[in-house]
């Protein structure tokens, strides 16, 4: 385990893979972990990130921001393919799997702790060993498996009614459902607190069993990928400020709208972005 800075508690840390994505224009950046990292540091706080790649990974992007990484041979590598009937997408190459005991002490106390596995690259049992006032979970990687060939399937979730307890909120695609909402319904069940990001259509959040949507605003959409990362950190951290899921939705609603104007891990809100939305929701 290599640890590059010096480490000091953090406010929000999240865990799980960068990823390496194959573009048309060479490699990008990508993963939960990148772009929820980058916006809860736009938001003000201290974050670390736990996690696994190999050389040549394209780190640029999270200069400044803490990294405990778990040597190995290779980086989580994705190529998105489009087809006429959707997207495609090939596995070339998983980095390290990660655990509990990867985790520095001065870290697991952090208020925020993102579970975003990317690639199977953990298991449910984390969920159970960490502790937090916000345990917050984005599920899309333990949704994925893929074959001897790369190419990516859905899975269902592995013990999910021992898992979800665990967890204080949790934020999922409508995609990572299938687009079937009795999926949904049966996550919200299972689950304290549920938000569904919905693409240009907003996001609908489940509580104590009501269920509220939140429009997106209209923009001219340039790349989506990673909206829903955005979405999830800021999510999570306007729900630790205010303790008011339904604030916290409408937030991450708007910050993740801006994000679509912009692609890829250029798509983190600005300064300007996050004060107007701030705005938006407190008057």
């Amino acid at each position: 385990m290599t640890e590059f800075v010096p480490l000091e508690p953090v406010d929000y840390l999240a865990i799980g893979h960068v990823a390496v994505d194959l573009t048309s224009d060479g490699l990008r950046l990508g993963g939960t972990v990148s772009y929820a990292a980058l916006v809860a540091r736009a938001l003000g706080l201290r974050v670390g990130i736990v996690t696994s790649f190999g050389d040549g990974a394209p780190l640029e992007a999270l200069k400044g921001i803490p990294l405990v990484s778990v040597p190995s041979a290779q980086s989580t590598t994705f190529e998105n393919i489009p087809l006429p009937e959707g997207r495609k997408q090939i596995l070339h190459g998983r980095a390290e799997p990660l655990a509990y005991e990867h985790i520095p002490t001065v870290w697991r106390t952090a208020p925020i702790i993102h579970l975003a596995p990317l690639a199977q690259e953990f298991s449910g049992e984390l969920a159970s060993q960490v502790s937090a006032p916000i345990v917050g979970l984005t599920l899309q990687g333990w949704l994925r498996g893929w074959d001897e060939q790369g190419r990516v399937y859905p899975v269902p979730l592995s013990a999910p009614e021992e898992v979800l307890p665990r967890v204080g909120a949790m934020v999922m695609s409508i995609e990572d459902a299938g687009g079937h909402y009795e999926e949904v319904d049966y996550f919200a069940h299972h689950t304290r607190l549920l938000a569904v990001t919905e693409g240009a259509a907003g996001s609908v959040l489940y509580w104590n069993g009501d269920r509220r949507r939140f429009r997106a605003l209209k923009v001219r959409e340039v790349d989506s990928v990673g909206a829903g990362d955005i979405y999830a950190a800021a999510f999570f951290v306007r729900l630790y400020t205010t303790r008011d899921p339904w604030e916290a939705a409408r937030f991450a609603t708007l910050v993740a709208s801006y994000s679509v104007t912009r692609p890829g891990l250029e798509g983190v809100p600005t300064q300007e972005e996050i004060q107007a939305c701030m705005m938006e929701v407190l008057f």
